[in-house]
């Protein structure tokens, strides 16, 4: 009989030390499951978060584009070409959307678009004179918009001395060819800083 009280009683605590052990492991599966489901949420949020960022990169770098290709136009003197650019680079900087930068910059981006919105509007009708006297002022919205947005390409800002009391651009090329001369002066200026 005493053996058999033993037997049950050895046997009871065992039973009670694996139903401790399976709890434990289970109440470990349940919390490493609500860790991997928390992980999981925040991984999606993360990637929601870089679409929005890569998406929004894009868009600032398609306005990048945009400009060097405006840049070059007017560098081949090629009115008819940075006519239809101007409009393309305003389509580009109407569809920039500033929703996910903070208020101050928000505002600040705000204020550089629609000025360089206008410029471009005005580059898309107007002679190459006028194209040029426009791309001074859209160069310097630019460069302030990249400022803010940042860019992964190398950037180099080049100066010209001689366009009305000194004047400045980008250039994804460190070799300068002046968007303000064109042919007459191709190779006017210097580069007076990179970017990245």
């Amino acid at each position: 009989m005493k053996t058999l009280k033993t037997t049950l009683l050895i046997s009871t605590m065992v039973l009670i030390a694996s139903v401790s052990f399976s709890c434990k492991d289970g109440k470990k599966n349940e919390s490493s499951n609500t860790m991997n489901h928390e992980m999981q949420k925040e991984s999606t949020s993360d990637t929601k978060e870089m679409a929005i960022s890569d998406s929004q990169d894009a868009k600032a770098e398609a306005i990048l584009s945009d400009y060097f290709n405006l840049k070059d136009a007017l560098v081949n003197d090629d009115n008819v070409k940075a006519k239809k650019l101007g409009n393309t680079l305003a389509q580009s900087l109407k569809s920039f959307d500033i929703s996910n930068f903070s208020d101050s910059k928000k505002s600040e981006l705000k204020d550089i678009i629609e000025d360089a919105t206008e410029h471009a509007e005005h580059i898309s009708e107007s002679d190459i004179k006028h194209q040029r006297e426009h791309f001074k002022t859209l160069s310097k919205d630019v460069t302030d918009m990249v400022a803010i947005t940042g860019t992964d390409n190398k950037l180099y800002e080049q100066f010209c001395p001689m366009y009305d009391g000194g004047t400045a651009w980008l250039s994804t090329k460190e070799e300068v060819r002046n968007p303000y001369y064109g042919s007459k002066m191709l190779k006017c200026g210097k580069v007076q800083r990179e970017i990245n």
